[in-house]
């Protein structure tokens, strides 16, 4: 078995795309938040900003979900088809993530004449009906000088998962599809769109199930930052740190470590989770086929440490450097029930 560099692996994490895209989140809430009549206080709402998100009570109990995605430019020109799907695919992913169920999307779709909008939108088409999610209306501009595409989504959450719950002491839990392939050049785990529909809304439903059923509360999904990045993302809006356990994460056979490490997986959680309710959460994603494994321990450091053969790393520290939430918006998390 080869053994792993946990300091090289540190370094180059904090080196690729998906980590610089997910800080440049910091600047902009910065901005807005310096913007904005009440601060940054103002851009609290049922969860503050930093979840997958935006949850709004409904006013009986449970809450509106509201979410948007944006595609890179580069995506949409080399994979017009896959960028139409990805840009449904992944709202869905947020709405489940935050415990929630999928309503309706909505899309922004730039493009020259219909080249590549008629693939984006037959990409976008395929991907609404086997999710079961409608296309309602949106916005499109055939005049454009280079193609762009953002598509929003409505849900509703009965119970949330939120970024804001991990506790020290909690265990946390990976879950991820490992029955697809990368689309190349990129890093998409693609293990959406040769499933059966079917299989895929049941996938799914495992998260709202946990929350409503109060097996976890706080969680995120895997985006491109990947597996380590997403679980920074989710210590740091909840003010906590953690020891992440390489060797644990669950990984296809034959993937090289590193892309893996930057892979965005159709469909991946990073949950929290309480240690008395662990194996029934890994049950329940093994009842699915779902890979899924405890993958690090969370603490109170506020630092996120990487363990693999038998050695650490330190990967980040919030309380000198922070990832997406700008230091003068940290705010105390969300008591979980």
């Amino acid at each position: 078995m080869t053994r792993i560099d946990v300091h090289e692996i540190a370094e180059s994490l904090r080196a690729t795309r998906g980590f610089a895209h997910k800080r440049d989140i910091s600047d902009v809430v910065s901005a807005l938040g310096r913007s904005l009549p009440g601060g940054h206080a103002a851009l609290a709402q049922a969860v503050p900003i930093g979840d997958d998100c935006a949850a709004i009570p409904d006013g009986h109990g449970g809450y509106l979900l509201f979410a948007i995605e944006g595609l890179v430019e580069d995506f949409i020109v080399r994979m017009p088809w896959f960028a139409g799907y990805c840009g449904v695919m992944v709202n869905v992913s947020d709405i489940y993530a935050m415990g929630g169920r999928p309503t309706a999307v909505v899309d922004a779709l730039w493009s020259t004449g219909m080249n590549p909008a008629d693939d984006v939108l037959r990409g976008l088409a395929e991907a609404a009906v086997r999710y079961g999610v409608p296309i309602v209306g949106g916005h499109s501009n055939n005049r454009s000088e280079r193609p762009q595409l953002a598509v929003a989504i409505l849900g509703h959450a009965r119970k949330l998962l939120t970024s804001f719950d991990a506790k020290p002491g909690d265990l946390l839990v990976m879950a991820a599809d490992l029955r697809g392939a990368y689309e190349e050049p990129f890093p998409y785990w693609n293990a959406s769109t040769t499933a059966p529909a079917a299989r895929l809304r049941a996938d799914l439903e495992v998260l709202p199930v946990l929350a409503e059923d109060g097996l976890c509360c706080a969680g995120k999904d895997i985006s491109m930052a990947g597996a380590v990045g997403t679980a920074m993302m989710l210590l740091e809006c909840s003010g906590v740190g953690a020891r992440i356990d390489i060797d644990a994460l669950p990984r296809p056979g034959g993937a090289p470590l590193m892309r893996w490490l930057s892979a965005f997986p159709s469909y991946g959680f990073m949950l929290s989770v309480k240690p008395a309710q662990v194996a029934e959460v890994l049950s329940r994603f093994a009842a699915r086929d779902i890979a899924c494994a405890v993958v690090g321990e969370v603490d109170s450091t506020r630092q996120v440490r990487l363990r693999a053969s038998g050695e650490e790393a330190l990967l980040w520290d919030f309380g000198s450097d922070a990832f997406i939430r700008p230091h003068q918006q940290q705010q105390e998390a969300l008591a979980c029930p």
